[in-house]
């Protein structure tokens, strides 16, 4: 069996994984992934009852059962990069030997269900109770070129058709496409608005936003919100799902995001009871995961 280094994987004096400063044992097979860390205790109040409570720096964990489906939810922080270290890590408590460093010969597989907040990029779509699930996630951050196996389970025609349609600046990221978990879909995601999310490495210039520092290309939001792809649209910015869906493709595990639509970036809407429609996406994503 593989094995792999003590500087690759990076474990604390007490034996758990360094970031997420957990045990193998310590998350359920299904997991709930929130930015926010003042998210996990509104998604850990509906379990019925309470197993693990754990934080570490902006990663905190909540594993318990909710009618008698062991579950976790963890925070995860923003960005692609911090999913970046979550999958991986995670992926480690499961399918690594932390003991031995050694990689387990036998797989388990995993549910990850992205739970988030996001602006439409298109004039339809309302601001409040507006669930939109990410059939496709379009990254411009680059991460899966970093992976020997990205380019196995990327999209390669969504991404060629991405990258001719906006006639991508060269000097940006390479963008990269992958749908989502077909099982999530099936099973999570039924009877919900669905479309293309883009994932950005960042929430203001690569989302078009300017404060201070100018963006080198206005364009490229209302060129992205003509795209079209197998009848799906872009309809979303966010900045984690990308990741999410290619380490896990290439991992073996299955990933969905199902984000609550609060604003409008076109129409310039706003949804300021937010929290409550939140509140209401978890009490029915909830429900659907239980059933898995």
């Amino acid at each position: 069996m593989a094995t792999t280094n003590k500087s690759e994987l990076v474990l604390n004096s007490d034996g758990s994984i360094y970031h997420l400063n957990l045990f193998p044992g310590d998350l359920a097979e299904t997991i709930m992934l929130v930015g926010d860390p003042g998210r996990v205790e509104l998604i850990a109040g509906f379990f019925d009852s309470i197993e693990i409570k754990k934080q570490n720096r902006e990663i905190h964990t909540v594993t318990g059962t909710y009618q008698g489906k062991r579950l976790s939810v963890m925070s995860t922080g923003m960005g692609p990069d911090n999913i970046e270290i979550v999958i991986n890590e995670i992926d480690a408590l499961f399918n690594i030997d932390l003991e031995l460093k050694t990689i387990k010969s036998e797989k388990t597989v995993l549910n990850f269900i992205r739970i988030g907040t996001s602006g439409a990029l298109q004039p339809d779509i309302p601001v409040v109770n507006s669930p939109l699930v990410s059939e496709y996630g379009i990254g411009l951050d680059g991460l899966a070129y970093f992976y020997e196996k990205g380019s196995e389970v990327i999209d390669g025609k969504l991404t060629a058709d991405f990258i001719n349609q906006l006639d991508w600046d060269k000097n940006l990221p390479k963008p990269y496409g992958i749908k989502a978990s077909d099982y999530l879909l099936e099973s999570v995601g039924y009877n919900w608005l669905k479309g293309i999310t883009l994932t950005a490495p960042g929430f203001y210039a690569p989302q078009g936003r300017e404060l201070r520092l100018k963006v080198c290309d206005k364009t490229i939001v209302d060129r992205a919100s003509d795209f079209t792809y197998n009848d799906a649209r872009v309809t979303n910015f966010e900045m984690e799902t990308s990741a999410l869906y290619v380490l896990s493709a290439m991992l073996g595990h299955n990933a969905l995001t199902v984000c609550d639509i609060i604003a409008n970036r076109i129409t310039d809407d706003f949804n300021p009871d937010y929290k409550n429609s939140m509140k209401n996406l978890v009490t029915e994503i909830i429900k659907r995961i239980a059933k898995l």
